[in-house]
């Protein structure tokens, strides 16, 4: 989708704030409006019903050139033809008293926050979160479909709108599957609800190896294995004459039933001694897969003449994506390959992301000018085909290489960060007990963020779990490392103990994955609070060579530099790191870290400014405002550094100079304009 086609029904329009309407608007079908349970004759015009649907999806007023850009080529009055054609959805959609078609200005509106619009109360739902929802809502969700999103809407000559069109159609069928999928899970498999929903999935998604296997799972339920062999025969065929290879589904529903066979001879032994056994929960039918979470980044495509058309700018962009995210290793990536031999199979990215039994799906477009080119990308969750994150990047092209490097940079930390949000915030609602290691690990991540003594304990445990379950999970070795570090640093025990810990963590994480840059960060940090500074910078170097668009080894490097090194090396890094990860739960140190360069450079204006920017994030700890203070200081805003004196001693009623001092390795230089102001402000 292209700028201003990135239309998505993730709207402020909500079915909980919505007030009652006797209008309503059905797009999963033919486009239909409804008025006190009478349908109203729409336009004849096919422009005109399009027009109404984009503007009721339409998060926001669109330009009139924009609408006239969409749908007329090269008429002799585009703008007329507008008028016209939003005269007659004024006779559909507006009442005497209320008119919901607004061409204030510039910019096209519909008003339309009072109406029923299936697409949006689908799309509110499955914002919520499918699997928080009860049976009966689920089932008047599957209700909403009446067939295809706008079924048989078609406009002559309109790119853009025929891109918008497939977009969202694809984006509505992977909600109707998700929708299916949950109900299929709320019923025994052999049950005839279960069934049933089974095969609408199955019907809908031929090519999605979960519903294969969960319509096995059911018949085999039912006892009908005759059913289950014939079943396995045909989707064999079916794949096979699309190219596709059945082979994993077939592997994973054998192996399932041999594993089934294991268990049951286990029950059985255990029942005969009394023991209750543990089974593992029926209802998780998927193909077996890695702990890991998974991504697809399907080939972005142009937009405008030859849309649809790859080649050129958009492959070598989603190489480049597919190349960095794989360096980080903090996701399973699938190769190039496997997504451009679908892509070349015109699938979509929902359908691509169920074929490769993916988490994630990112897709994108590029609407290239003479001297500018707009970047469109979104990222969706597959298990519940909810939109995770979308950005229209705009940029110059000056230099094919810089604009590769610079919207690379962007969409690379930006995928990463929102998946990582999204991980860790459905890990923290799991039992304790029930984590994998991947989830161990964000539930972890989730209370390491905090910056407290008792969450970063907590952390730990997680942690620890995590490498339990899985001692080659590099990463969990990484965020062990830091929460010992951070013990250290923060002095919440022993800091030569809590030393040690760190710099075993991180060797084990090395050991794990020598190639992570996760575990070149974790043991630079190590290394930094052992006084080993020269070393530390080498491996954080190492940690950013072997990915560039790791924001967390920049941050440490400017950490490192900021105290003892390079400050103006300090402050590149400071930057480069927010560039990359612009909320980032450490921002408050990548802030800190330029106020201390600053400080060494003797520009203590810059470095206040900075600091308070850094005491202002909700996370930022007691040190982050010993920097505030300090510099303050140093720039003559003494009553202001004071303030923060007080702030600190709330919590550390004897905070010194000293023990900010030992925080830290400053050069000797830096340590003399540190205690100059705690002078100041009363904290020597």
């Amino acid at each position: 989708m292209g700028k201003g086609v990135g239309t998505t029904v993730e709207s402020a329009r909500t079915a909980l704030s919505r007030p009652p309407s006797s209008i309503g608007i059905r797009m999963l079908g033919p486009l239909t409006v409804v008025r006190d349970n009478d349908k109203v004759d729409l336009p004849t015009s096919r422009k005109a019903r399009a027009l109404f649907a984009y503007l009721a999806l339409a998060p926001r007023a669109v330009a009139r050139s924009r609408l006239c850009e969409m749908f007329w080529d090269v008429p002799s009055d585009p703008r007329g033809e507008l008028r016209w054609c939003l005269s007659k959805l004024r006779g559909v959609i507006d009442d005497a008293d209320r008119k919901r078609v607004d061409a204030s200005d510039d910019t096209i509106a519909l008003h339309i926050d009072d109406c029923m619009v299936d697409v949006v109360e689908l799309a509110t739902a499955t914002s919520q979160g499918l699997e928080s929802l009860p049976v009966e809502r689920l089932k008047s969700l599957f209700g909403l479909f009446a067939g295809e999103f706008l079924d048989g809407m078609a406009v002559d000559r309109s790119p853009v709108f025929t891109n918008w069109l497939i977009a969202q159609r694809r984006r509505f069928n992977a909600c109707h599957i998700a929708v299916l999928e949950q109900l299929f899970s709320r019923f025994p498999a052999g049950s005839d609800e279960a069934y049933y929903y089974v095969e609408k999935w199955v019907e809908l998604a031929p090519f999605d190896g979960r519903s294969h296997l969960a319509l096995l799972d059911s018949l085999a339920q039912r006892g009908q294995v005759g059913a289950c062999e014939q079943h396995l025969a045909a989707a064999s065929e079916l794949f096979a004459s699309d190219g596709l290879d059945f082979t994993p589904v077939r592997d994973a529903w054998q192996g399932g039933q041999k594993q089934k066979a294991t268990v049951q001879r286990s029950v059985q032994t255990l029942s005969a001694s009394r023991v209750l056994p543990l089974i593992t929960d029926p209802a998780d039918r998927r193909i077996a897969k890695s702990d890991h979470a998974s991504l697809a980044v399907m080939p972005f495509y142009l937009e405008g003449p030859t849309n649809g058309q790859r080649g050129g700018l958009t492959d070598a962009l989603t190489h480049d994506i597919i190349t960095r995210l794989a360096r980080l290793r903090n996701l399973f990536v699938i190769a190039r390959g496997s997504v451009f031999a679908l892509a070349e199979k015109n699938i979509g990215p929902e359908e691509a992301g169920r074929a490769l039994n993916v988490d994630y799906v990112a897709s994108g477009s590029v609407l290239q000018r003479e001297r500018s080119v707009t970047v469109t990308v979104e990222l969706v969750d597959v298990r519940t085909a909810r939109i995770v994150w979308t950005e229209v990047l705009d940029h110059s092209i000056d230099d094919t290489f810089v604009l590769l490097n610079e919207i690379g940079d962007q969409i690379v930390s930006s995928i990463c960060n929102e998946i990582e949000m999204v991980e860790r915030n459905r890990a923290i609602l799991k039992a304790p007990t029930s984590l994998n290691a991947w989830e161990a690990y964000h539930r972890g991540l989730w209370h390491m963020y905090r910056f407290t003594r008792l969450e970063n304990e907590q952390a730990r445990q997680f942690f620890e779990m995590s490498v339990r379950l899985d001692p080659t999970f590099a990463r969990a070795h990484a965020g062990l490392s830091f929460t010992h570090w951070q013990s250290a640093f923060q002095r919440w025990g022993d800091h030569t103990e809590q030393s040690r810990r760190a710099m075993e963590a991180a060797s084990q994480s090395l050991l794990a994955d020598d190639n992570n840059p996760a575990s070149h960060w974790a043991m630079g940090r190590a290394l930094w609070l052992r006084g080993q500074q020269d070393e530390s910078v080498l491996e954080l170097q190492h940690a950013v060579d072997l990915s560039p668009n790791f924001a967390l080894g920049h941050y440490a490097l400017s950490f490192v530099q900021s105290q003892s090194g390079d400050p103006l090396a300090a402050i590149g890094s400071s930057d480069h790191s927010r560039h990359l990860s612009p909320v980032d739960p450490l921002l408050f140190g990548m802030l800190g870290a330029r106020a201390m360069a600053h400080v060494r450079l003797g520009q203590f204006e810059e470095a206040a400014d900075w600091a308070l920017r850094a005491a202002k994030r909700p996370n930022a700890h007691v040190i982050i405002l010993a920097i505030a203070a300090h510099c303050l200081a140093l720039a003559g805003r003494i009553d202001e550094g004071r303030n923060f004196c007080a702030l600190i001693r709330k919590t550390l009623p004897r905070y010194r100079a000293d023990d900010f001092l030992a925080t830290f390795r400053f050069d000797p230089d830096a340590t003399a304009l540190f205690r100059l102001a705690a002078r100041r402000i009363g904290l020597d």
